[in-house]
């Protein structure tokens, strides 16, 4: 069955996958850090999503759909409009060229984000593995 993106139920099956990903666990052994990502309105999304996750050295260890954006204080905020988020949570388009060529809007220490690719691959191989139903 397809998860709706951006959902609670989208930003815990993500989780689950990264804690069960020994190529996600590898890869971000040595990364640390929580991120709010942020769906603009439009496109199919009636109001600004905020979806959060804790990450700490190859596991997620929370995730979920915030209310108010100011429920948590992340280091990183990426923000984008959800067919930029479609396009990288398939594959089509790299988070860190997204970031450089500024499809993703990132709050936060850019250098640390680019010093972990590897991280951010296997955290969107993960997101392509789930079934997702896409706004629109």
């Amino acid at each position: 069955m397809s998860i709706p993106f951006p959902s609670d139920a989208w930003i815990k099956d993500l989780m689950t996958r990264l804690n069960e990903s020994p190529g996600y666990q590898d890869a971000a052994a040595k990364w640390e850090g929580d991120f709010a990502f942020v769906v603009e309105a439009g496109e199919g999304v009636a109001k600004e999503t905020y979806l959060y996750m804790d990450l700490w050295h190859g596991a997620c260890r929370s995730a979920r759909q915030l209310d108010d954006p100011g429920e948590e204080s992340p280091e990183f905020t990426m923000k984008a409009p959800v067919s930029t988020w479609q396009e990288v949570m398939s594959g089509r388009l790299d988070p860190i060229m997204g970031l450089m060529r500024g499809k993703l809007a990132l709050d936060g220490p850019k250098m640390k984000i680019i010093k972990a690719p590897k991280a951010a691959l296997e955290m969107v191989k993960c997101a392509i593995a789930i079934d997702t139903a896409w706004p629109g």
